[in-house]
């Protein structure tokens, strides 16, 4: 079986910005040091079943935030991502997003 550790990488390294969290402080709070986190946010290193759990709690998401996209079969293809792509939004600009992608849906069922 096939597991994406760049894409589980990315992801935490999404979440972590979005919680105004540095590298440093990430690898403070579950005892592992700096590099180590930068290679899995990048992909280098795969990260261990138990690193992986101290950062989802640190993090405070899911398990399946972080692994979204490494499921065979999977009903809810992209709402995390889109779900983290307006999670620093205003309002307005949730709005504005969500008119973009409505028109844009509507076009490409209209081709």
């Amino acid at each position: 079986m096939f597991i994406d550790f760049k894409l589980i990488g990315k992801r935490i390294k999404e979440t972590r910005i979005q919680n105004n969290i540095k590298q440093s402080a990430l690898a403070e709070k579950i005892d592992v040091s700096v590099p180590y986190i930068s290679c899995i946010e990048n992909g280098k290193k795969n990260v261990s079943f138990k690193v992986f759990l101290q950062i989802v709690n640190e993090l405070g998401v899911t398990a399946d935030e972080l692994l979204y996209g490494n499921q065979l079969h999977d009903h809810t293809e992209y709402e995390i991502d889109i779900h983290l792509l307006l999670s620093d939004c205003t309002i307005m600009e949730k709005r504005r997003l969500y008119d973009i992608m409505y028109n844009i849906k509507k076009w490409i069922r209209n081709e």
